[in-house]
């Protein structure tokens, strides 16, 4: 069982940056590939970026390639999403999950068995 807590959204406006922050309980957080996925109203969740189990490997949807950067710290069981550059069309509600890394996908939400509650990311322009 793995419990994931987010934080670090806020209102920023565009061209700014904001970090967020996802904790893990439990005691495996460094066998799971973390990823973060968002999702807008009225649309679908979407995936952002995910970092491999060992930190070896990051993944980025072309939308945010350039300007985020996700990282992690085993021994803080803690994921990373650095936001640089913020658009309006970044705002949603940010979610990070967990998936085994017995897993061999991590783009589609179906991947993973775990989730956060979500910390809302609003870029005003």
């Amino acid at each position: 069982q793995v419990q994931l807590v987010e934080s670090g959204g806020g209102l920023v406006q565009a061209g700014g940056s904001l970090r967020l922050s996802c904790v893990a309980s439990g005691r495996t957080f460094s066998t799971y590939h973390m990823g973060w996925f968002r999702q807008a109203p009225g649309k679908e969740r979407e995936f952002v970026a995910v970092i491999t189990w060992s930190g070896g490997r990051t993944y980025y949807a072309d939308s945010v390639k350039g300007r985020f950067t996700i990282s992690r710290d085993n021994a803080k069981n803690t994921v990373y999403l650095q936001m640089n550059s913020l658009k309006p069309e970044d705002t949603a509600v940010y979610y990070c999950a967990a998936s085994h890394r017995s897993s061999g996908s991590y783009y589609n939400p179906k991947d993973y068995g775990y989730w956060g509650q979500g910390t809302q990311v609003t870029v005003s322009s």
